[in-house]
């Protein structure tokens, strides 16, 4: 099985099952401060779950590209990625737990091949406190899908984290775990779950490798246990209840489904190979690295350095291809971050030739899924290019910096201030210190780069004041004068021009559109006179759910090779003659441009070969 068959797979099973197919979202989530990047399918359509009507009904399906910086540490393995396709369907107000768990079994063992005595589940333990039930529901519709396949699904409670998990396997099937069957969108526990927001349990699946137990990790094994031989490979999320103010939980009369699977991983199940590195999209990356450097990945020496090489430049191209640039703040940290630590393994393994020569080979491994790869990936080179040529620099600078500070003896300290001014990895100055016959606390520094990370993110929630898809009024307003300056630069400069990107905040938009050249103050003002003519007008804003032919038919604005659903929404500004914009969109909008005040440019700026970016601010009184 490779990973194009199984994501195919996926999307015509739920397809021929009601669901309509939506293209990913950017790796950029717009709005939402709480994440850099879009790291689960749910957290795009949390509007939709949370109540508002989505354009292609009450089933959808996906593929969502996603990236969870926080296992950056963790890639080295044979199943951590920071970048990863995730499967998901959804039921919002349509079907529940029975269909759902159906299905995914269906899909798993008939589609993906997945051998039935190879997978294991969980479901919620309850809450006695909180007044939420054990959630047998679950485990007797699995119960009874296994008993179809000739297998006795006994059922064991393991509980709580916390406990040890000291009870081990008990000869189970069906596991009930506390916490780690709990979702909500804070901290998962129905205690720590917000008054008035839904929650629900989860089921998960995990594939049984078979291996040997190891018990370093504890005694005795059990399908959460770190030893390899379990492999989580989908989570059913079943949003049943909503939090009281008394603390307890009220059934939701519309209930959703969110299911979410790793490509990846499910591919390795499949495969009934542990190695996720063997999935084509990374094993391409690793033959090259083999053919550059004479070395074999199965080197077990070499291989932590293949893997973060492999999972650290895929992940680079997807976030450039996103209008990402590398940068010391934000996403442009993460993608710098990225980028440098494949670069210094690289130069561990002995690679002689710029990385940037991956983007073809990675752009290949995606030959239907995302044509947008190919098209840009001269571009994408271009940027992993400029990068290494800077970090080089960065290098010889920090090496110059390491040797003063190996002298005196290196602390933790001194890794975070070598690993934050100058972009000097960690795992080189652990080396060089173990060199010099030194060592370096590797928990301290963990535990710095925490305490930065923490300081960042509340910086950034004090930045962008708003929280989980931002609907505050200043961010509606902003959100659609961004329609009005998209139509503007088309008018001013050209068709050529397309949104790259964007970010709103309550005091501010930011908008990356594609255009090869520095705007004129001329342009600027043409630009600005143009948006501020529309708001005077007093232009109504509407929306229709309509066919994408329709849409295209009507001249809506959209990235016609991205995959759309058969139905989009489609907002425009104005109407018949005065209509002045017509966009896919999810919302949400004003009502009138009448209500966003006077729009100005604040600074206009490249980002990236061929794509610009403006700022601007909406001001309001006399």
């Amino acid at each position: 099985m490779q990973s194009e068959d199984i994501r195919e797979r996926f999307l015509a099973f739920f397809k021929n099952r009601g669901h309509a197919v939506i293209p990913s979202a950017s790796l950029v989530p717009e709005n939402d401060t709480t994440t850099l990047f879009t790291g689960s399918g749910m957290q795009s359509l949390l509007p939709y779950l949370l109540g508002a009507e989505h354009p292609q009904g009450s089933r959808l399906v996906n593929s969502q590209k996603s990236s969870r910086a926080e296992d950056i540490e963790e890639v080295g393995d044979n199943r951590h990625t920071t970048f990863f396709e995730m499967l998901g369907n959804w039921s919002l107000g349509d079907y529940f737990k029975k269909e759902q768990i159906c299905w995914v079994f269906e899909f798993l063992t008939e589609e993906a091949g997945i051998p039935p005595a190879r997978l294991y589940v969980t479901a919620f333990i309850g809450d006695e406190k909180a007044g939420v039930p054990k959630d047998t529901e679950t485990a007797a519709f699995w119960k009874e899908l296994f008993a179809e396949k000739g297998i006795d699904a006994k059922e064991a409670d393991i509980g709580e984290e916390e406990e040890g998990y000291t009870k081990g396997m008990q000869g189970a099937r069906i596991f009930f775990y506390g916490k780690k069957n709990w979702w909500n969108r804070g901290k998962p526990s129905p205690e720590t779950t917000p008054v008035g927001d839904p929650a629900g349990p989860d089921s998960e699946m995990f594939y049984d490798f078979g291996t040997p137990h190891d018990t370093k990790w504890g005694e005795h094994c059990h399908p959460n246990c770190d030893c390899g031989r379990f492999m989580e490979i989908g989570n059913s999320v079943f949003m049943q209840y909503v939090k009281q103010a008394d603390g307890s939980f009220k059934e939701l009369p519309k209930k959703n489904v969110d299911f979410g699977g790793g490509l990846e991983r499910i591919v390795a199940a499949a495969n009934n190979d542990p190695d996720i590195f063997h999935v084509e999209s990374l094993s391409g990356i690793i033959q090259q690295i083999e053919i550059w450097t004479g070395k074999k990945y199965a080197d077990e020496s070499d291989k932590t350095s293949f893997r973060i090489i492999a999972d650290h430049i895929r992940a680079a191209v997807f976030m450039i291809d996103d209008n990402v640039v590398p940068s010391n703040t934000e996403q442009g940290y993460g993608l710098r971050r990225l980028l440098r630590r494949a670069m210094a393994h690289a130069d561990k393994l002995g690679v002689k030739e710029p990385l940037s020569k991956m983007t073809p080979i990675i752009a290949r491994a995606y030959p239907d899924s995302y044509v947008g790869l190919k098209k840009s990936n001269v571009e994408i080179a271009g940027v992993i290019e400029k990068e290494e040529s800077q970090f080089r620099k960065t290098l010889a600078h920090g090496m110059r910096e390491i040797g003063k500070r190996l002298e005196k003896g290196l602390s933790s300290d001194d890794a975070f201030d070598l690993y934050q001014t100058y972009g000097f990895p960690f795992e080189m100055t652990k080396e060089l210190a173990e060199e010099r016959g030194g060592t370096i606390d590797i928990e301290a520094f963990k535990e710095k780069t925490r305490e930065h990370q923490s300081l960042s993110r509340a910086g950034a929630e004090q930045k962008f004041k708003g929280g989980l898809a931002d609907t505050s009024e200043m961010s509606v307003k902003y959100h659609t004068a961004t329609h009005l300056l998209h139509q503007a630069l088309r008018e001013v400069l050209g068709t050529h021009v397309f949104q790259k990107g964007s970010n709103i905040t309550p005091e501010r938009l930011r908008f990356d559109f594609s255009h090869g050249e520095k705007m004129t103050d001329e342009e600027k003002k043409k630009v600005e006179d143009l948006v501020n003519e529309k708001i005077a007008t007093a232009l109504p804003v509407s929306y229709e759910d309509i066919p994408l032919a329709e849409a295209e038919k009507r001249g809506a604005i959209g990235l016609f090779e991205e995959k759309y659903g058969d139905k989009v929404r489609v907002y425009q500004i104005g109407e018949g003659e005065s209509r002045f914009s017509m966009e896919f969109c999810g919302g949400p909008h004003v009502k009138n441009t009448a209500e966003l005040g006077r729009f100005k440019i604040t600074k206009e700026e490249a980002v990236a070969q061929g794509i610009r970016r403006i700022k601007a601010i909406l001001e309001f009184g006399s």
